[in-house]
């Protein structure tokens, strides 16, 4: 029997509830499963669905609905187990005949162990992702929200995608935060806790988790609250989610997004960092809802972030760090209300990653800064797509050309990694030859050291893809400046983390590091392979690696 036939004969009796329908394109179901899972094709152009309960719109979004799915996404319904909701579809009804309830995902069998799935970073399990958001540390766990579009592996109906982890590691998918609403679209945003329940969203015993976030519509770009008391399980949008800060007119700009929020102890008052036209404005709030315009600083693009970090983790010398989305940075001094740059701007990560943010609510014993940034690295062809890049701890360090800032994966990752191979003083053939065994590897971590001779540049591919490219003579390292602490060195040292379909390499310990999609050359059979004339890898190890996925 035909599959189909056979799902659709199963709706009323096991899958949906389905009563009398309201027209051609509703359907009316009670909810007894966990997932509603939906059929998508790209052939298909999106049309709104629409969630409707006793008679209110509870959820709206628009979806490539399809008879014949090239791949299927999901809706979590455990809000609504027990209820009643109509499913409204603007676009082609045969697709809702293929929609069906379960309490696992079409397509879970095979979850994690996809083609394409990276191995030890986070991705979702279905659907879009870009920004992380709303990273914070409570009660055990981190959280990481992130930019999600549960219904396409490509952008729109921006979400609140939610994951936790005990370990910054090993992450669980939650269902979905934050929603669309009447407002706009949930664009970028960060949380915090609300220990002193400056906002009164809180109960005794009970702080507020809040949420500072974008709401987008064709009109303007405004920002909005909202609080959970459950841990980030559910939420409540403040004032129905209308916003706490509206600058269009100020700005006359679309483009004011991306709120970032922390807790300024000195001053005793919340601090937002908010992206608007040319670069990042300074709020200050006593109670998370109303808001004060205090400074400017131009010259960033989106995702603003701002902390303070010891140097050399000297506790009493400590500097300011702002950056956006592209990762340039500026180091200086804040007093709570504006932020004063005391040199240029400079990168110390680049490639696919964007939009970063670093963890609030770290605490004070463990002492780090920890980012997490989104890598812009697409999976073709499957029912997922792009990625979190590996956390890492951000440090400031002195160093020839001043105060800059490193960065190197956590502590935590070192669990996944188990060496396997090392070798010392090897020629670059020996080298190569030494790796024909790993090139097969869908997943590996290398550490290398080169040390150039007669060459003036050097590097390591891997398939013909260029994972280091070092140009010593124009200070160059994969198309991006670079010079070495000591600028007479000869060599350069890589940590670098290969998982199915990305690269982060991270260079001299931190002092620079980059990503990229990992895309082999299908036509070459070298595998991995060092290059330079006359180069000698001074130090080469090989670990193996863990799934992060149980």
């Amino acid at each position: 029997m035909n599959k189909y036939l056979l799902t659709a004969m199963l709706l009323t009796v096991t899958l949906l509830t389905i009563m009398q329908p309201a027209a051609a394109a509703d359907i009316t179901i009670k909810v007894t499963k966990r997932y509603l899972n939906l059929p998508v094709s790209h052939k298909q152009e999106r049309k709104a669905m629409t969630y409707t309960i006793g008679g209110k719109e509870a959820q709206r979004f628009v979806i490539r609905l399809s008879a014949e799915p090239e791949y299927w996404v999901f809706s979590d319904l455990s809000a609504y187990k027990g209820k009643t909701i109509k499913i409204s579809y603007e676009g082609d009804a045969a697709g809702l005949g293929k929609v069906y309830q379960d309490d696992k995902i079409n397509g879970q069998d095979s979850l994690y162990h996809e083609q394409k799935r990276p191995q030890y970073h986070f991705s979702t399990r279905r659907g879009w992702i870009n920004d992380p958001n709303g990273l914070v540390f409570y009660e055990g766990e981190y959280h990481l929200f992130y930019q999600h579009n549960p219904f396409e592996r490509d952008w729109e109906n921006m979400s609140w995608g939610h994951a936790v982890s005990k370990d910054l590691i090993h992450w669980e998918e939650l269902p979905v935060a934050l929603h669309p609403d009447k407002i706009g679209t949930m664009f970028s945003g960060s949380a915090v806790i609300d220990y002193d329940n400056t906002s009164g969203f809180g109960k005794p015993g009970k702080p507020a988790m809040v949420a500072a976030y974008t709401a987008d519509n064709p009109d303007r770009q405004v920002q909005c609250i909202a609080y959970s008391l459950d841990k980030g399980r559910t939420w409540t949008k403040y004032n129905d989610g209308k916003p706490v800060i509206d600058s269009k007119e100020k700005w006359n700009s679309k483009d004011t997004r991306d709120p970032r929020v922390f807790w300024y102890k000195p001053g005793k008052h919340w601090v937002m960092a908010l992206n608007e036209r040319d670069g990042h404005s300074i709020y200050i709030s006593d109670n998370l809802k109303d808001w004060k315009f205090e400074s400017h600083t131009t010259g960033f693009w989106e995702c603003p972030d701002l902390f303070e970090l010891p140097v050399d983790g000297d506790q009493n010398n400590k500097k300011w760090v702002m950056y956006g989305a592209s990762n340039t940075y500026m180091i200086g001094s804040f007093d709570g209300k504006a932020f004063k740059p005391e040199g240029g701007k400079y990168y110390f990560s680049s490639g696919s990653i964007y939009a970063a943010q670093t963890y609030n609510n770290i605490p004070e014993a463990d002492g780090r800064r920890i980012q997490i940034g989104w890598g812009r690295i697409p999976q073709q062809g499957m029912p997922f797509n792009n990625m979190m890049l590996l956390p890492t701890e951000l440090t400031l360090r002195k160093t020839k050309d001043g105060i800059r800032l490193f960065s190197v994966p956590v502590k935590e990752a070192e669990q996944l990694f188990s060496p396997v191979q090392k070798w010392t003083n090897l020629s670059s053939s020996e080298a190569n030859q030494k790796l024909k065994e790993f090139y097969k590897a869908d997943k590996l971590r290398i550490k290398t050291t080169i040390k150039l001779s007669h060459a003036t540049d050097a590097g390591f591919n891997l398939f013909a893809q260029r994972m280091i490219g070092y140009d010593m003579n124009f200070n160059q390292l994969n198309g991006m400046f670079y010079s070495p602490q000591d600028p007479t060195s000869m060599e350069l040292t890589a940590d670098i983390f290969i998982d199915r379909s990305s690269i982060e390499v991270f260079i001299d310990g931190g002092t620079y590091s980059y990503s990229m999609e990992r895309r082999p050359d299908p036509g070459n059979t070298e595998g991995f392979h060092f290059w330079g004339n006359n180069i000698e890898v001074k130090n080469l190890e090989v670990f193996s690696a863990k799934s992060i996925w149980r």
